[in-house]
């Protein structure tokens, strides 16, 4: 496909996206280890039917690198600017990890922003200490080195050294060990580019406070989200477990949680149609 690549100069950030399609806005939000690319199953399939939107977050792909460590919130604020930039009000968002992280710290701050939520696996203050609990600590490592000043220069120092670390996450992750192998150049050429490995690392360092608070047993209180929510949850992710949507009852207000029988971590791209008709079905049923 010829991707429609644009840039919106934002007041302190220059964003990239690919946007496709005409409809209702949909903006789709990617994870780690990803970038816009991640959703290139779903983009021309989504397009017949929605305005798409596909940005790469602060710190990675071709989005604009900055200084320091943004907060969360600093991500959701992102996402109202572009949208604001696009002269778009209300729109609909399918996104997982990462994505789903930020999305949850807009709809609580910016519901009337949101026609409706597609979350694929996603953290929620619900997983707790399951984080750390002993048969999971070894899915975790990551985001402690993350936390390293030297992880960027031990990641990037080869192609070879960044191939062989995100050639495990992605196969490590997805139900079939295969299922990036024609893909996977295209992500060693993306976090190859200066900036991207800490720009990904970044958002670990952001989220630390809060993920070792969870592993301690500080569960925020929050409120709902309200916004219509559809879940559909991988049922073989190692790293974010299908068991744990037990508890988003207790995070949103309006949720219907499926599983994916056939996927692992990455499910829009592992099943991209069941991905899509999913989506399509639920944006399409808000209309009425």
């Amino acid at each position: 496909m010829d991707w429609n690549h644009q840039y919106a100069g934002l007041p302190d950030l220059r964003v990239h996206y690919v946007r496709h399609g005409q409809g209702d806005p949909l903006f789709l939000i990617h994870g780690w280890p990803e970038f816009w690319y991640a959703w290139h199953k779903n983009i021309p399939t989504l397009a017949k039917s929605f305005d798409v939107i596909v940005p790469d977050l602060r710190g990675f792909g071709d989005t604009e690198k900055t200084d320091g460590v943004p907060g969360v919130m600093t991500y959701a604020e992102d996402l109202q600017a572009l949208a604001d930039h696009l002269g778009i009000g209300r729109f609909g968002v399918a996104t997982h990890d990462v994505g789903a992280g930020v999305m949850q710290v807009f709809a609580r701050q910016w519901p009337e922003r949101l026609t409706g939520l597609f979350l694929f696996n996603a953290s929620h203050p619900g997983v707790g200490k399951r984080w750390a609990e002993a048969d999971h600590l070894k899915e975790i490592w990551y985001q402690s080195f993350h936390q390293l000043d030297f992880a960027e220069a031990l990641v990037g120092a080869s192609r070879e050294s960044c191939r062989t670390y995100f050639q495990y996450f992605l196969s490590h992750w997805a139900h079939d060990p295969h299922a990036y192998d024609d893909d996977l150049e295209a992500w060693v050429d993306n976090f190859m580019k200066p900036g991207n490995l800490r720009g990904g690392f970044d958002w670990y360092r952001a989220t630390n406070e809060s993920r070792l608070a969870a592993i301690r047993g500080d569960v925020p209180i929050l409120d709902k989200i309200t916004v219509p929510t559809r879940m559909l949850w991988g049922a073989h992710d190692p790293v974010l477990k299908a068991e744990w949507r037990d508890r988003l009852g207790d995070y949103f207000a309006d949720i219907r949680i499926d599983v994916a029988e056939e996927a692992g971590h990455f499910v829009h791209y592992e099943v991209p149609d069941l991905a899509n008709l999913e989506i399509e079905a639920f944006f399409k049923s808000l209309r009425g």
